[in-house]
């Protein structure tokens, strides 16, 4: 992302002139998109709100704003308010100030608006209208204006090509849902067109070629599909003037393309000799451990394969190797009794081993959980402004699977007060309520009691045996016979030795998961002992060969 990402945020809610029907959106609005356009990880944009100011004080930012962008840069510009229009039909935006009798003197003109981005040097500049001009409604719906208005014919001249676009929330019949019916008592939230856009950038849903970067085009498309989806009455439109596409921010959904295996791997894998294709195996389990997830989902997908087409001994250690990778099937984390309000609480899930097992893309439940990815792993966070007990999950889905985090909180009115601690008492270990694993007692869940507590701590299990130790176990037991009577014994026995060095390396990389170091060291000396006695017999066997052939 070349040059400068700035955005401009216009959100007026109350008016002084009567006629103008307080909103309740636009606060909400503001503060949604301020926070992805603003986030480094997402949009990257420096971004200012004004909010419920007059109309000379808006024009003055919006002229600044769009006059000082760099030739390079990326101005974006969101008004989320009435939309009005004089008996000859010219467009205005609604300021707190604005009368409905002088839109002249106190709106804030579409014209003006369209000349400021003309006059700007940038060329890349993109305006969003979550604005409503006229249309019946039904009861229930919180509409920002009323006459009859062709939004997008306020903005016939884009600039000739200089990178100019607009999208509108909805067209000139339609109407602007203001997040559903809101009684009195209701806590505000972003209208659909604003919610389906945070939601779009927040999630990388809107990603659809899943190259780590989000277009305008890819935005728009989503965003029309959930506006139609949630309110079929709704319809957005827009007016692209533009040479080459616009990236408006960065997606965590970048697909992982498998790297082919190599050449002489993959030879070995249909090579006629079965412990030829046990090797073959062994090195694609190494291979999965890769950093490189292009070099695992290539192993991944050529140890799927030999399960499906492969002996049933080949095909069982291929399986094995699989199920060292399989995504952490459930996770919980609770955050327990939250204050209506408070700043949104946060965990991270850290990641595990290897890499592929933790590659997913996180995809939230429902719009109050929040999930993205961060350097330490899933972080999520919870949406604080309404009140009453939560439940839902995070996904996440990657080339090895799906996990689930479960996700609860209980947001109240109240504050929440910590007790504290007695003097001279030391200070309690924090409860760190993210879980790897499942454990079910620590997580009300429906149909069951909030407060139920499991009677006494599970003792501890013994890590299970690493799958290729007993893989090398198994080899050197198979050698020893055949080194006895043929020196091709020492075949299986290399093999043994190998499998045994990378149990270890794997053990050793994933302290208490795996036991085996027994099983391996047992392998290690029986595959020397069959590689002495095969090269002990080797002169006997090329004899009893030789006569053979004569």
């Amino acid at each position: 992302m070349d040059g400068k990402r700035l955005a401009l945020i216009v959100a007026n809610d109350t008016y002084e002139d009567g006629g103008l029907e307080q909103l309740r959106s636009p606060s909400q609005d503001a503060l949604a998109l301020g926070q992805v356009l603003g986030d480094p990880r997402i949009g990257d944009f420096d971004v200012q709100v004004v909010q419920n100011q007059p109309a000379h004080v808006t024009e003055e930012k919006i002229e600044g704003f769009l006059s000082e962008g760099g030739i390079a840069d990326l101005l974006l510009l969101h008004f989320s308010c009435h939309g009005l229009k004089n008996q000859s039909g010219k467009l205005y935006f609604a300021a707190s100030n604005t009368r409905m009798n002088r839109l002249a003197a106190s709106g804030i003109s579409a014209e003006f608006v369209q000349q400021c981005m003309g006059e700007s040097r940038s060329r890349s500049v993109v305006l969003f209208l979550d604005c409503c001009y006229a249309g019946a409604f039904s009861q229930g719906a919180h509409v920002r204006a009323a006459g009859d208005m062709h939004v997008l014919d306020a903005f016939d001249d884009l600039g000739g090509g200089r990178g100019r676009a607009v999208i509108t929330a909805t067209d000139a019949m339609g109407y602007s849902f203001e997040g559903g019916r809101l009684e009195d008592d209701a806590e505000p939230e972003p209208s659909v067109f604003t919610s389906a856009l945070v939601e779009a950038l927040e999630t990388g849903k809107a990603d659809r070629d899943e190259d780590g970067r989000i277009s305008l085009n890819e935005l728009y498309e989503y965003v029309f599909d959930q506006v139609r989806a949630r309110n079929p009455s709704q319809t957005p439109h827009r007016k692209f003037d533009l040479q080459g596409d616009v990236v408006v921010a960065r997606s965590q959904r970048r697909r992982v393309r498998p790297e082919p295996i190599p050449a002489a791997l993959r030879e070995a894998l249909t090579d006629s000799n079965m412990f030829t294709r046990l090797g073959a195996v062994a090195e694609l389990r190494e291979r999965l451990w890769s950093q490189d997830l292009g070099i695992a989902v290539g192993a991944h997908e050529a140890l799927l394969a030999t399960v499906r087409t492969d002996i049933r001994t080949v095909s069982e250690a291929a399986s094995r190797a699989l199920d060292e990778v399989t995504t952490n099937p459930e996770t919980w984390v609770d955050f327990g009794t939250v204050a209506q309000h408070a700043p949104r609480p946060s965990e991270t899930v850290p990641p595990g081993d290897p890499p592929i097992a933790c590659s997913g893309v996180p995809e939230p439940s429902d719009s109050w959980l929040r999930a993205t990815e961060s350097p330490d792993g899933t972080e999520i966070s919870v949406d604080t402004s309404r009140r009453g007990s939560f439940q839902g999950e995070v996904t996440l889905r990657g080339p090895t699977g799906e996990a689930v985090i479960h996700v609860a909180a209980e947001v109240t009115d109240q504050p929440v007060d910590e007790p504290a601690p007695e003097p001279g008492t030391p200070e309690p270990a924090p409860d760190r309520r993210s879980h790897r694993g499942p454990d079910p007692e620590e997580i009300p869940r429906p149909g069951r009691p909030s407060d139920a507590r499991a009677a006494a701590p599970a003792a501890p299990a013994q890590p299970p045996a690493h799958s290729q130790a007993k893989l090398a176990l198994g080899l050197a037991l198979g050698a020893l016979p055949l080194s006895l009577f043929l020196a091709i014994g020492v075949i299986p026995a290399v093999f043994a030795l190998k499998q045994a060095r990378s149990s270890d390396a794997a053990i050793n990389a994933s302290p208490g998961a795996y036991g085996g170091r027994g099983l391996n060291t047992a392998a290690r000396v029986i595959a020397w002992v069959a590689i002495g006695l095969g090269l002990l017999f080797l002169p006997f066997t090329i004899q009893e060969l030789l006569r053979g052939s004569v």
